[in-house]
């Protein structure tokens, strides 16, 4: 994946850091943090601009949110209530589940866009409870283009200054994505284990 990226970057430029960043929103294995710190190491030999380097990325990712953002306001709320109560028992959650998690993030719902954009393994996958939450559409962008500024500046400016080492970028920050989605799997399974005993003590 790594040589495709390179190849992708180097033939298309700016245009190829945006797609590039487009793809990761759509298909989180694709790592952006192999993506920006290339596109530093880059703007440390003088290929490209630092400036339109971030704007690239930026732009590609808000771009990529928008599919994932409108997926979720084409399930909405009630289908996903009625695909809870048909056959959300076998993981124990409910319609009246779907309703604390929504009103959760009703009241969360921007900071929870914003920083979930600075965090690895899910910053991708925020967008869909956005859309299924009918979060407006300008917070959703405001948010999203705050938190991946700071996110898409970070990785540029670390590929910068590692110059050729910017590879480890993607291999310290790798586990780390592995690490939030292992801790949000166990958070969940906690959660439903919790249900599941205060059902029995009911």
């Amino acid at each position: 994946m790594a040589e495709w990226i390179t190849n992708t970057m180097s033939s298309l430029g700016y245009l190829g850091i945006g797609l590039l960043m487009f793809l990761e929103n759509l298909f989180p294995p694709i790592p952006s943090e192999l993506i920006m710190p290339l596109a530093g190491f880059t703007v440390s030999r003088g290929e490209m601009q630092f400036f339109p380097a971030i704007l690239a990325g930026v732009i590609g990712t808000i771009l990529g949110a928008f599919p994932w953002y409108y997926a979720g306001k084409f399930f909405g709320e009630e289908r996903l209530k009625q695909l809870a109560d048909k056959y959300g028992k076998w993981i124990t959650v409910s319609g009246k589940d779907i309703d604390k998690a929504n009103n959760w993030f009703t009241r969360y719902g921007g900071r929870a866009v914003f920083l979930c954009r600075l965090v690895p393994g899910v910053r991708t996958l925020i967008s869909l409870p956005a859309g299924l939450n009918n979060m407006p559409l300008i917070p959703f962008i405001i948010y999203s283009t705050i938190g991946t500024t700071l996110w898409v500046t970070f990785l540029t400016g670390a590929g910068y200054f590692l110059g050729d080492h910017y590879d480890l970028v993607d291999e310290y920050l790798g586990p780390v994505s592995k690490i939030v989605l292992l801790s949000l799997a166990i958070g969940f399974g906690l959660w439903i284990l919790r249900k599941n005993m205060r059902k029995s003590a009911e």
